[in-house]
């Protein structure tokens, strides 16, 4: 079994909003900027691709997901809470810097 990982995830609605404050804060929290995926899609669901393929494809029990503010993860409360719930089962950590 490999080493564990942190990763980030960092979302902006729009195409004029900027990663900048993000990228900024979970670089400080000390995740690796390769290990940062940067989306624009709204938050109303879960249909986003890169998110998915994070979820899908990068995490593994015992990684660490960063996220700078909750309502990068989503808009949904209860869908925000179905998905960390799916993660946790998953084995994986989640971070929220800015509660």
């Amino acid at each position: 079994m490999g080493e564990s990982k942190v990763y980030g995830y960092a979302r902006v609605s729009t195409q004029e909003q900027s990663f900048d404050r993000q990228i900024q804060a979970l670089e400080k929290y000390g995740v690796n900027s390769r290990d940062i995926v940067m989306e624009k899609q709204s938050g109303k669901d879960f249909n986003r691709p890169l998110y998915q393929n994070l979820k899908e494809n990068m995490l593994r029990a015992g990684d660490t997901l960063v996220v700078k503010e909750l309502d990068r993860l989503g808009r949904d409360m209860e869908m925000i809470k179905s998905e960390w719930q799916y993660l946790i089962d998953k084995g994986v950590n989640i971070i929220i810097l800015d509660t």
